[in-house]
Parts: C-alpha cells; sequence; structure tokens
C-alpha cells in the first residue's frame, strides 16, 4: 500500500472590496513536504468574477494570479520570492495580506499523489 503524506494547502481568493471580507475562491496551492510538490491551480472565470465586482480589472488580477504560480513553481521569472526554498514559498504565499488576493488559512491533509490531491480540492473548493 502507498504511503500517505503530509500535505498543507490553502485556498486562493479573490477579495475586490477588502473592507467588506466578500470573496470568490478561484485557486488552491498545495504544499507536500515529503513529495517536494508546491504548486498553484487557479481558474479564471471572467463573467463570474465581472457578475460579483463589476469594476474589476481582469488583467491586472490574472497578473497577480499568474505571478503565484510562478512563486510556486520556482520559475526564473518569479522573482526573488521563487528563488526561494519550498517551504519558505509556501509560507510567503499564504502570509496574511490585505490585497485583492488573499489566501485562506492553511489546512493539513494526507495524499498519496500530491497533484491529484491538488486536482480534486480545486474541484471540491473552486469549483
Amino acid at each position: 500500500m502507498p504511503d500517505n503524506h503530509l500535505f498543507e494547502y490553502a485556498v486562493i481568493r479573490v477579495v475586490p472590496r477588502v473592507e467588506r471580507e466578500e470573496f470568490l475562491n478561484v485557486g488552491v496551492i498545495l504544499y507536500c513536504q515529503d513529495l517536494k510538490f508546491l504548486q498553484t491551480k487557479f481558474s479564471f472565470d471572467n463573467e463570474r468574477l465581472l457578475a460579483f465586482f463589476p469594476g474589476l480589472d481582469l488583467e491586472e488580477l490574472r497578473e497577480h494570479l499568474c505571478a503565484f504560480e510562478k512563486i510556486s513553481l520556482g520559475s526564473a521569472d518569479g522573482g526573488p520570492i521563487a528563488r526561494l526554498d519550498l517551504p519558505l514559498r509556501f509560507r510567503w504565499l499564504t502570509a496574511a495580506r490585505s490585497t485583492i488576493v488573499q489566501t485562506s488559512k492553511v489546512h493539513p491533509g494526507l495524499c498519496i499523489d500530491a497533484e491529484e490531491t491538488l486536482e480534486k480540492l480545486h474541484g471540491q473548493l473552486v469549483g
């Protein structure tokens, strides 16, 4: 039987008006130390986002979400944060912030396949 591995994840949220604390879930970040895995998966539904907040700058939002992805993957064009090791990148991505893109609290779980778990969480929490 395959081993279960501890993982941590957070939901990526779009919070157009920080003062109202209303948000839409748009993605998930999953980190598994044992499997050396850190990835972000997000969905960008223009209609849904604009229905939620008509004045939203979709291009700016897409840039922010792509930055999360680049940092997760450690991409060369992800800036200095992307050059940190996996645990530090995950902690940086999930740090509390009061901007249009925020994350939920970090939640733990057990998985065998981190990529499959990321897909499952994305389907359940973002839809």
